[in-house]
């Protein structure tokens, strides 16, 4: 199998199980989000380490610990991703699958507004007219939800925010990964063990519910591994065009298996956002010719 078409498998594979994922933690919405966040965390750790043993890279995550701007960098990261989690983790536990898929839909075009304007990047006119369409979107489905659509606002800046300080970073996904979960392990562990000395912890309890606790670090980790494959042999705009089953996936679970209602509003506002995408994806695909032909 050639390099191309490993990427593609390696990309379907990741942002597939991503899509999916909402399903995975459906079956533990008796349980709050801080707990299945707190398990979530620790047992990536565990397994993220695994990873790094297994490829001999603990002693360069180590070494990337001790660098100031960098241990900073992915404190912040940690508290961003850990947000992340919280809300979509809540979301999908209170019948939000729709609107945590909106938040994945539009996080490219947060991602470009952090861009713009903390690292001064200029947009280009596809970039502003689907940021303005988009925005107009967003409008339609505050009113269709009669507030501004909180949890899919929430998941954008979060993971945006994310995004930023990885890319301003550059480490590598795993090492970035342990040492994220590696700067709340404490807290985490302390209120698991809060809730484990008053009876209010899940863990250990019930076999299936332990199983699916543990592989929340596994859920968290295998697509990652998955994705840096595919990022390692794709060109980022095939990647940027993969990015958008993720939220697709996330959209038909929450339509047609979790039922959530939609509105005229909402599915205006949907429609509105996908056009938006559409033509952020044209410009990706323009820019990227424009690089190639300069490239010859």
């Amino acid at each position: 199998m050639n390099k191309n078409k490993t990427g593609l498998l390696f990309g379907l594979a990741s942002f597939g199980i991503w899509g999916f994922v909402a399903l995975y933690w459906s079956h533990l919405e008796s349980i709050n989000a801080y707990e299945i966040v707190a398990n979530r965390s620790i047992w990536t750790l565990f397994f993220a380490i695994l990873i790094l043993a297994f490829t001999k890279q603990l002693g360069a995550t180590w070494a990337l610990l001790k660098q100031p701007r960098i241990a900073i960098g992915l404190f912040f990261a940690s508290l961003c991703v850990t947000a992340n989690w919280l809300i979509f983790i809540w979301a999908v536990n209170h019948g939000h699958v729709v609107e945590s898929a909106l938040g994945y839909y539009i996080n490219p075009l947060m991602i470009i507004g952090f861009g713009t304007i903390i690292l001064k990047e200029k947009m280009r006119r596809l970039q502003w007219a689907a940021t303005i369409i988009a925005t107009i979107g967003v409008l339609i489905l505050t009113i269709g939800y009669h507030h501004p659509p909180y949890v899919a606002l929430g998941l954008a800046i979060s993971w945006g925010g994310y995004g930023l300080i990885k890319k301003r970073l550059n480490v590598p996904a795993v090492s970035s990964l342990a040492i994220e979960t590696l700067f709340l392990f404490i807290p985490y562990l302390v209120y698991l063990a809060h809730l484990s000395s008053t009876g209010q912890n899940h863990f250990g309890h019930h076999l299936g519910t332990s199983l699916l606790l543990i592989g929340g670090g596994l859920v968290t980790g295998i697509p990652l591994l998955f994705f840096i494959g595919a990022t390692n042999r794709l060109p980022l705009t095939t990647m940027g065009l993969m990015q958008y089953i993720t939220p697709s996936l996330s959209f038909i679970i929450g339509v047609f298996v979790r039922n959530e209602q939609m509105s005229l509003y909402r599915w205006v506002g949907f429609i509105v956002v996908w056009i938006a995408l559409i033509v952020l994806s044209t410009d990706l695909l323009r820019s990227n010719s424009t690089k190639q032909s300069a490239a010859q």
